[in-house]
């Protein structure tokens, strides 16, 4: 199965409180963390919605 590899690129602080949660779910805690997750279609929706804080990328 695929998985995603996700990296948050920019601070979550001035970003209203459900993109803050969103990044908090992912596993997101400050710049420069890393997280891989499955990719389903609830974590497709969740990296869409903060997607100009992180980096998206594919990996096996």
């Amino acid at each position: 199965m695929k998985r995603l590899k996700v990296t948050q690129l920019r601070s979550k602080v001035g970003n209203p409180p459900n993109q803050r949660h969103t990044l908090r779910s992912l596993g997101l805690k400050r710049i420069g963390d890393i997280v891989v997750k499955e990719d389903k279609p609830e974590i497709r929706g969740m990296v869409n919605a903060v997607r100009h804080l992180i980096h998206v990328e594919e990996v096996e």
